[in-house]
């Protein structure tokens, strides 16, 4: 008995070691509060908690989760969740969980942990994460606005504003050692916080831009160890960014103004026995504008005088007798809102590629890359001696630079030396679109080691990578990367350099969620909803750039379908259906304001743009003016409409509102049939005049009837192969849906053609003349320089959806959104020989890299807590085998069916390694 006793015992020891070993094999990693990573100051009361789960092996599934929420990283260390405690949870949801602990108030530190269950152990405690909570109430803001509300003698108040930045400061005493100390600060348009001479954070260009008399965003930074026992000084410099527009009185009937830079500080000084400090923004603050940066302009480039440089004017004993009280003055008239997108950061440099002097003392830079940010200087003269810089995308024939396209922007930046010492620059209020700099001034010789590059856009992750066999592919991939990232600036604007760079709506339809398979562009989106929101007026109409800074409300459908397709993005791409529902209602009032004022006998009469932008006939012109090119306005607004309704009934379906999706679905159909009445012609089969566009979005929409479908697609492959010589012929919303429709009726041969051209028109082209972003135009190289941009991604349409949907085979789950379920089908078009592609999900990493010889290889990788549905491509069953044996066999894995040349399995997490014959 003694002898069983023991070996039972020793049994029983080792499963639990086992057991323990084997779950330590999950872990967990990047922590994330409101997809954010340690937010400071947000203003969400139940923030959604998200986790991902790694381990070795394959089909990890979680089965339930704890969260702990305490006070103060102490209490967390020794498990007392005094804010929430949530016991073991039954679910397999470790995405966006919802925060359910006690009600957190204004300033609230919240440290958190997780540990989860799965199917195949367990895993430990986290690495504990936090967040905190903002100012939740307009009276938790202690401190007044203050600003100055004139201009100062050498500034101009004129159409080519010269403002210079106002610079703020002001000493406190701490009595002690501060436990914490949390600074809350709105600058419009942008400021600088210093603390002790010190900056505080590493952004720039802050605050992020709105329409200020509808929200007004504040940041919050932990800056404990800024603060000293003692005397400190606080100190900040505004800059105009959209506050203090660039082109003011000018247009006023176009152009919105808020009016001169402002600011509220409030600095919480906690102390160990429990009491607050308060330091706030007052008449006892000091200012002035007399300092080194004497003009600020996002069109027109920033000015630095070095010799009036106010030295130690943010430490403590500076002298300030000479500074003006600052005014105290209204409020911007928006809600303060917390921050919660990321911010703008420098988020690399490059070296020039070539200096090459254009005549004396002129000297062109080539940095090798269309970028946006701005030139990095390092140089040593005289005092007073100038360096100007001036930007531009392209040269002329002679080497100049080309800037008739930059309209009336001056783009020009200029530094003054103080003399003596070599002294580095660069601006910190203005940025620029360029690949080419103007140099002059310049004292000594120039050297490239001098200037750097620094890239300059929301910092972002770059989430997903994307190579081909195909150059073509991956050169058109590689601008696309560039052009996207420089056309972040807290909300996404059409373009970097002119006078222009506004946050058009109809440039990122689709291209948002081809932009979401590159960038973890989740919180920018969400937060641009909030901006378009913002813009929508009483009765409905939403405008077509948001926020509203041109008087644009043209009443279009294409350009404001944009709200509904973001978030609709948000939703598959993220699993976030919190921005459908919150912007539900605006959506809806848009649609019912639309159908009020403009639809008759269900066709909407009213349209703006057209299929924007699509090749012209004539290499100069911007605009077709050949009625066989362009499309039918009344058909293409009808057509978003209904489709706007397929995706509003969807969303009335998700949030229970079904009378409303029944309302949506019988509107539908009197619109399929009003429009096939009055577009569809039975004898030539096709829409319209018969353009691209205008069969593509009734075939695509599913307004045409399935007998039809088929004769009216090809028409479309007839008008692609024939008139328009298998090039690309649509413009901004014929592009949106172009890729995926010719793929999905069976000619992703004909997609793949148009994709890797090289001749005009095509994206390949653009590359193929030097671009190194994505042009305006399609014939970029010659048309008018009136609209011609060389950094817009507009035409990009659903190509990088098609790359990544397609091509690599990432695809989220239509009914388990955010990649919870990976939908992989591999598109093989005839000579493209691999794909390397990898993307991540909010659940992790997937990977995609499959090359295609003889046979096809295929290597996935699905993370933790996700499954997959694989179509590999293959004659039978078993003929696919899954890392040398059967794929029927293999761990993992469920057969499902053969369809169409593919088998399909059901996949649990792991890596997989796939063999078939073609």
């Amino acid at each position: 008995m003694m002898k069983l006793f023991k070996y039972t015992k020793a049994v029983l020891l080792g499963l639990l070691i086992s057991a323990n070993v084997f779950a330590a094999d999950i872990q967990l990693q990047n922590l994330r509060c409101e997809m954010l990573v340690n937010p400071q100051g947000i203003d969400v009361t139940q923030p959604r908690l998200s986790w991902q789960l790694t381990g070795s092996g394959r089909n990890i599934q979680q089965t339930a989760y704890e969260v702990l929420v305490s006070s103060s990283a102490a209490k967390l260390a020794a498990g007392q969740g005094d804010l929430w405690t949530s016991g073991k949870v039954f679910s397999g949801e470790s995405a966006m969980i919802a925060y359910k602990g006690k009600v957190l108030k204004s300033g609230t530190a919240c440290y958190w942990k997780v540990k989860v269950y799965t199917n195949k152990g367990n895993s430990e405690w986290s690495t504990p994460a936090k967040w905190s909570i903002g100012l939740l109430n307009a009276n938790d803001w202690k401190g007044k606005w203050i600003g100055y509300e004139k201009g100062f003698p050498w500034d101009s108040v004129s159409k080519f504003s010269r403002l210079s930045a106002r610079y703020y400061r002001k000493e406190f005493s701490s009595a002690a050692k501060v436990k914490r100390a949390t600074a809350y600060i709105s600058g419009p348009g942008h400021f600088e916080l210093y603390i002790n001479g010190k900056k505080v954070g590493n952004e720039v260009l802050s605050q992020m831009p709105t329409d200020y008399t509808k929200s007004v965003q504040y940041s919050t930074y932990d800056v404990t160890i800024d603060v000293k026992p003692g005397k400190n000084a606080i100190g900040a410099v505004l800059g105009n960014g959209r506050y203090f527009t660039m082109r003011p009185k000018y247009k006023p009937k176009k152009i919105k103004e808020f009016g001169f830079p402002k600011m509220l500080v409030q600095l919480d000084l906690e102390y160990a026995d429990g009491h607050h400090q308060l330091v706030v923004s007052d008449q006892t603050w000091k200012m002035t504008a007399d300092g080194p940066i004497r003009s600020n302009n996002e069109y027109d480039g920033e000015e630095y005088d070095a010799t009036k440089e106010l030295t130690g004017w943010s430490k403590v004993g500076y002298n300030a007798a000479k500074w003006l009280n600052p005014e105290l003055v209204d409020a911007p008239g928006g809600k303060l809102v917390a921050q919660m997108s990321e911010p703008i950061k420098v988020m690399q440099t490059i070296q020039p590629k070539k200096l090459s002097e254009l005549k004396t003392g002129t000297w062109i830079m080539d940095m090798g890359q269309n970028m946006t940010g701005w030139i990095k200087l390092k140089v040593k003269g005289k005092r007073g001696d100038k360096v100007t810089m001036r930007f531009a995308e392209t040269l002329q024939k002679d080497g100049s630079l080309y800037v008739a396209n930059l309209r009336d922007a001056k783009v020009t930046d200029v530094y003054t030396l103080k003399g003596g010492i070599e002294e580095t620059w660069h601006p910190v209020f203005v940025y620029h679109g360029f690949r080419y700099v103007e140099i002059t001034g310049y004292p000594g010789k120039l050297k490239e080691s001098d200037f750097t590059g620094e890239v300059v856009y929301d910092a972002l992750a770059t989430i997903g990578q994307f190579e081909t066999s195909n150059d073509v592919i991956n050169n058109v991939y590689r601008n696309t990367w560039w052009g996207v990232a420089g056309n972040y600036k807290g909300m996404p604007v059409d373009c970097p350099q002119r006078n222009e760079r506004m946050p058009w709506l109809g440039d990122r339809a689709t291209g948002s969620l081809g932009e979401s398979f590159i960038f973890d562009n989740h919180k920018l989106y969400a937060k641009w909803m909030d901006d378009i929101e913002e813009s929508q007026t009483a009765e409905g109409a939403i405008p077509d750039v948001a926020p509203a800074y041109w008087n644009y409300y043209s009443d279009n459908m294409t350009w404001p379908a944009t709200y509904v397709l973001i978030a609709d993005m948000l939703y598959k791409q993220f699993g976030d259906a919190r921005p459908a529902e919150k912007h539900y209602a605006s959506m809806k009032k848009w649609l019912t304001y639309m159908k009020g004022k403009y639809m008759k006998d269900y066709i909407v009469t009213k349209d703006k743009y057209g299929d924007w932008c699509v090749p012209p006939e004539s290499p100069e012109l911007i605009h077709a003016k050949d009625s066989t090119r362009t499309t039918n306005g009344q058909l293409i607004a009808t057509a978003y409409y209904y489709r706007m309704l397929f995706q509003m009934k969807r969303f009335a379906q998700m949030f229970g509102k079904q009378d409303d999706a029944k309302e949506f679905s019988a509107l539908q159909g009197k619109i399929a049939d009003a429009f096939n009445a009055k577009f569809y012609n039975a004898q030539t089969q096709q829409y319209d005049n018969g353009t691209v566009t205008a069969n593509l979005l009734p075939l695509y929409f599913d307004i045409t009837p399935v007998a039809n479908r088929k004769a009216v697609f090809e028409n479309i492959v007839k008008r692609v192969t024939t008139i328009d010589n298998n090039h690309i012929a649509t413009g901004v919303i014929g592009t949106q849906w172009l890729m995926r429709g010719l793929t999905e009726y069976g000619r992703p041969d004909l997609a793949y053609r148009i994709a890797t051209n090289k001749d005009y028109p095509s994206w390949g082209y653009m590359a193929e003349r030097g671009a190194t972003t994505i042009w305006e135009l399609w014939n970029g190289d010659t048309a008018n320089p009136s609209m011609n941009s060389g950094n817009h991604v507009m035409l990009l349409g659903d190509l990088i959806v098609w790359y990544y949907q397609n091509l690599a085979a990432i695809k989220a789950g239509i009914n388990q959104p955010g990649f919870k379920q990976v939908i992989m089908k591999p598109t093989l078009p005839d000579g493209l020989k691999f794909v390397k592609s990898s993307y991540k999900t909010p659940y992790g990493l997937v990977k995609s890299e499959w090359k295609k010889g003889s046979n096809f290889n295929w290597n996935i990788s699905i993370p933790a807590n996700a499954t997959a549905l694989i179509s590999i491509p293959a004659k039978a069953a078993d003929d696919v085998t899954e890392s040398g044996k059967k794929a029927a066999e293999a761990e993992g894995l469920k057969f499902v069916k053969m369809d169409k040349g593919y088998a399909v399995y059901e996949a649990g997490s792991g890596n997989y390694s796939f063999k078939s014959d073609l």
